[in-house]
Formats: structure tokens, C-alpha cells, sequence
């Protein structure tokens, strides 16, 4: 990546899809008269693009002429959008397009990107800063993680992957919740979808592996029926097992015992509404906060319910849930079929009702995967892992079945 200018422009990047609209200033041009003889020795910029040894910063970009097969975008951002707002400080979201695209030349002056390469590379590029300044036109700034996501997405489209019309810009600036001076929104398009599914349907399940972001949305849009007034309460519950922990016999009262396994749903609470609020709403009963066997002989109206860690819910449990519905409520359940705490022989509520409900109308599953963790990327490489070490080895979560015996098949007597 090469960029011209003086030392105060920020680096740029790609772009590049050829149409009949060009939003947000996005020209694509045949030619551009590259310049190798001024070579400018900018030290912070240098170090700052990360330049290959033996490549001259130049006043304008020293890009090749596209070669046949190829092609070249020129990208001119509105001096509305900061180029440091474009690019990312210390061209931070440069570097994650170029290592994205590193088959294209991508190149900066002032406020124009210009970038050379794969016709399907540079289209693509065009068409992720396009999304990248309606993003930015809400005020809503990019960072990496936005921008890989975005990326991931196009690409997806592209491949015929993707199954619906939503588009990156529309994802990153759903809003669910804004509290305490911070916006809950998706970060991907199965969220947007798990989140679209919670407004259009009665009982939504949110299945997916840890850190997709099933709770924490489910409780975000909760939060939000009860400040809009579309219910009068919010109803969490969670089975209480162990996960692979024996906690019975510890000193304590009965709350004390099970407030552990509760906690999770408080700290997302706090999260979402003032905390000084929690305790005078959870005594008028406005929030509850329960282990899952205290729903039973309950019928819950005008609430919002949800039911969290649901892959330890038994069979029975996870029908007298459901059918503690009343009116004008909505029920969420979410949890991760691969990570199930029951003993062994107990079949998972959840695994269940995939099987009895799929098909019923407004009932919904929305499935979440990796590609959906919003922790540590490494969270999502782990649980690559084992879905791959499971399928190889016929394992569930790296160790045996219930019921079969490792080498060889049980005999009856």
C-alpha cells in the first residue's frame, strides 16, 4: 500500500464495483497516470503503512496499469467523513482490508482511494467502503471487528451464500438499546435475524455456541418492551445444574445456593438499566429473577420471558415452559446444544423441541454459529475445533456419548 499526500492524511485502501450508481463519491476509471519520480521520505507515515522494503512513498500512487483480467476502482470520500474515520486511526481498518485483499493495490492521496487488482476483489471493495460511509453517515464510527464482519458478509453474498437483502450497513446500525451512554446492536446478520425474529414471532429459540450474543440480545430487547410498554414485566429463569460441579452441599440458604447460577442474568441486567433501578423494580416484581423449577403452576401474562441455558432443560421441564405462556407475552429461549450439563442418559429439552416444534407456526429456531461469536476471535476458533474433533471422532464436546463405551459396542447379557 502506497500513499500520497502530505503526513496528516491517513492511509487508504480498496474498492471497486463497476454500476450504474456510484454512491458516496465512488468513481471507477480506466487509467491514472502513475508518478514513481517523487519520492517523499515521510518517517511516521512510512512506519505507520507498514511499507515493503524497497518500495518509495510517492506524492501519487505508483500502482501498475491494470493487467488484462483486472481491474481499477477510485474511491473519493466526502470531506463530510474524516479520512482518519475512513481509514481508522493509524490506519488500523486499512490494514484489515489489505490483509483481507492482499492480491490488490491499494493506494491514498488525500481524500481519494484508489486500488488495482481481481475484478471480483476490487468490486467487492468498492462496494464495502460504500457500506462503510452509510455507516459512518449515522455517526456511528467503524472498527476492525465491523469492518472483517462487513467483508464476511459481502463475501458471503457473493458466493450466493447469503440468503436475504440485508446488507453490512444495515446490520452494524440496527439499534436494540442505548443505556448508560452505549448502543446494543447486532454485529451479525444471524443476530440481526435472531433479533428481527424476537419483533415478528411468540416464541423464538436462539441456539448457537457460547458467545453469539443469545442472552445478552434476548435481554436487550426485554429491556426494551418494558420501556416501550408493550409488557409490564420481565420473567429470567435458568435450570439449575451444575456444570460438572457439585454445589449442594455448601453452607447457605436456599437463595445463596442458587443465586450462582443466576448471576450471568444479573450481570447482564446491570449492563442494560441503571443499577441503583434493579432492586426497587425486582421488589415490585417488574423484573424476577427465578430458577426455572419455580415457573411450574404459573401462567405468565403480559411478560417477557426468558428461559437461559435451555440444553439443560429435561424433555418435561422444557414443556411445562412453554406452556406456562399467557397473553400478550413473549418467551426466548436460548442455550448451546454442545454444552449440555444433564446427566448421562437425559436427553436435552432443547435437542428435543427442534424435532416436535420446527414448522409450528410463530414458533421460530434461529441457529447462531462461529462465524457469530462476538468475544475473543480465539472463542470462535475453539469452537471450530471441537465440532471438528466431534465429527472426526464421533465424540460430543471431546469426550464419549452418553451410552457408548469407548473401543466397543456394549453386550447384553
Amino acid at each position: 500500500m502506497d500513499r500520497g499526500g502530505t503526513a496528516g492524511h491517513t492511509a487508504g485502501s480498496h474498492s471497486g464495483n463497476s454500476g450504474p450508481e456510484k454512491p458516496y463519491g465512488l468513481v471507477s476509471t480506466a487509467s491514472y497516470p502513475w508518478n514513481r519520480e517523487a519520492a517523499l521520505s515521510y518517517a511516521a507515515v512510512t512506519r505507520r503503512n507498514r511499507r515493503p522494503a524497497g518500495r518509495p512513498m510517492t506524492q501519487t500512487p505508483t500502482a501498475r496499469t491494470p493487467a488484462q483480467g483486472q481491474a481499477r476502482t477510485q474511491i473519493t470520500v466526502p470531506a463530510k467523513h474524516p479520512m482518519v474515520m475512513v481509514l481508522g486511526s493509524g490506519d488500523s481498518l486499512l490494514r484489515v482490508i489489505e490483509t483481507a485483499f492482499p492480491g490488490v493495490d491499494i493506494h491514498v492521496r488525500g481524500n481519494e482511494i484508489s486500488a488495482v487488482g481481481d475484478s471480483a476483489d476490487v468490486a467487492l471493495i468498492q462496494r464495502l467502503f460504500a457500506e462503510m460511509m452509510l455507516v459512518l453517515r449515522t455517526g456511528q464510527p467503524m472498527t476492525e471487528d465491523a469492518v472483517e464482519r462487513s467483508i464476511a458478509m459481502l463475501r458471503a453474498s457473493d458466493d450466493g451464500e447469503g440468503d436475504g437483502p440485508e446488507t453490512p450497513a444495515e446490520v452494524l446500525t440496527q439499534n436494540i438499546l442505548s443505556s448508560r451512554g452505549r448502543t446494543i446492536r447486532p454485529k451479525t446478520l444471524n443476530q440481526k435475524r435472531y433479533v428481527d425474529a424476537i419483533d415478528k414471532h411468540t416464541i423464538v429459540f436462539g441456539i448457537g455456541p457460547a458467545g453469539t450474543g443469545k442472552t445478552y440480545l434476548a435481554m436487550a430487547k426485554a429491556v426494551q418492551a418494558l420501556q416501550s410498554k408493550q409488557v409490564n414485566r420481565i420473567i429470567l429463569t435458568r435450570p439449575a445444574v451444575e456444570a460438572g460441579e457439585r454445589l449442594g452441599f455448601l453452607p447457605g440458604t436456599l437463595y445463596e445456593k442458587i443465586d450462582p447460577y443466576l448471576r450471568p442474568l444479573y450481570d447482564a441486567l446491570h449492563d442494560m438499566i441503571d443499577p441503583d433501578s434493579i432492586p426497587r423494580l425486582m421488589a415490585a416484581g417488574t423484573i424476577e429473577v427465578a430458577p426455572l423449577a419455580y415457573m411450574r403452576g404459573r401462567t405468565l401474562n403480559d411478560a417477557f420471558i426468558i428461559l437461559d441455558e435451555a440444553q439443560n432443560t429435561s424433555p418435561e421441564q422444557m414443556k411445562m415452559f412453554l406452556t406456562r405462556l399467557g397473553f400478550d407475552s413473549k418467551i426466548v429461549i436460548t442455550g448451546d446444544v454442545t454444552q449440555v450439563d444433564l446427566p448421562n442418559g437425559t436427553k436435552s429439552g432443547l435437542r428435543q423441541v427442534q424435532e416436535i416444534l420446527e414448522g409450528v407456526e410463530d414458533v421460530h429456531f434461529s441457529r447462531l454459529s462461529s462465524h457469530d461469536v462476538v468475544r475473543h476471535k480465539l472463542v470462535g476458533r475453539i469452537v471450530d475445533a471441537y465440532e471438528k474433533y466431534d465429527s472426526q471422532n464421533g465424540t460430543e464436546n471431546g469426550t464419549q456419548k452418553p451410552g457408548r463405551k469407548a473401543g466397543h459396542a456394549h453386550k447384553g447379557k
